[in-house]
C-alpha cells in the first residue's frame, strides 16, 4: 500500500551517504542495496526477476514502477488532479493536499501552468478572490513560480491566523466557563443562605411568645 515514489525517495536519500567505498558509484549501491529495502510480495517480485533482466538502477527503478504504478494509476491521478476542488478544507489543507497529489506521480506530465490553473479553478470564491487581490489581478496571470510563491505565502499566513483565532476562541471559551463556574458557585452560596434564613425564620416563628 506505500506510495511507490515515496519509498524511492526515501531509498535514495537513505543511499546518497558520502560514506560509500571508494571507487564505487551511488548507482551501484542503490543497485544491490534496493532488495532490502521492499518487504513481502514487492521483494519475491524482485526475487523472481529473470536473470540479468535489469543490469543499471535506472532499469531496475524503471521496472519497480511498471510493477507498481502502472500507466492505469498515473491516468487515474492525472484525472484527480484536472478535477480537484477545494471543499470545506482551508487554504493550506487544499494547498498541501494538492502538493502531495502531484508529488505523487512525477510522470502526471502537466505543464506547471496548467497545474496552477488546476488549483486556480478548484478554489472556493472567497479563497480564489483573496489570491486575485493579493495577486494584483488574476494568479494565472502570474508565473507559475511566482503563483506557487505567493499560495505559499497565503496559505502560511492563513493557517497562523486560524491557529491565532483559535486560541483567541478557546481563551473566551475558558472565561466563558470560568465564569459560569463561579456565577454557579454564588448561585449555590445564595441558595444556602436563603435555606438557613428561611429555617432562622420558622424557628423564630415556633419560638414566639404569646400574647
Amino acid at each position: 500500500g506505500e506510495d511507490p515514489h515515496k519509498h524511492l525517495k526515501e531509498f535514495q536519500v537513505v543511499c546518497s551517504t558520502p560514506l560509500r567505498p571508494e571507487g564505487i558509484t551511488e548507482d551501484h549501491v542503490k543497485l544491490r542495496a534496493f532488495p532490502f529495502s521492499l518487504q513481502g510480495a514487492a521483494k519475491d517480485w524482485l526475487y523472481y526477476l529473470e536473470p540479468n533482466y535489469v543490469s543499471s538502477w535506472a532499469d531496475l527503478k524503471k521496472v519497480f514502477l511498471e510493477k507498481y504504478f502502472p500507466a492505469s494509476r498515473a491516468a487515474s491521478i492525472r484525472k484527480e488532479i484536472c478535477g480537484i476542488r477545494q471543499g470545506n478544507e482551508t487554504l493550506a489543507e487544499y494547498w498541501e493536499r494538492f502538493k502531495q497529489l502531484v508529488s505523487s506521480c512525477p510522470q502526471h506530465q502537466i505543464t506547471e501552468q496548467l497545474l496552477i490553473q488546476y488549483f486556480y479553478e478548484g478554489l472556493q470564491p472567497m479563497d480564489r478572490s483573496i489570491l486575485d487581490a493579493a495577486s494584483g489581478g488574476a494568479l494565472v496571470d502570474k508565473t507559475p513560480a511566482a503563483a506557487k510563491t505567493l499560495i505559499e505565502n497565503m496559505s502560511l499566513n492563513s493557517q497562523q491566523f486560524s491557529i491565532r483565532n483559535n486560541a483567541v476562541n478557546q481563551k473566551g471559551v475558558n472565561e466563558i466557563q470560568a465564569s459560569s463556574s463561579s456565577i454557579k458557585a454564588l448561585e449555590t452560596r445564595f441558595e444556602t443562605r436563603i435555606d438557613e434564613l428561611t429555617s432562622l425564620v420558622k424557628q423564630l416563628a415556633v419560638n414566639k411568645p404569646q400574647t
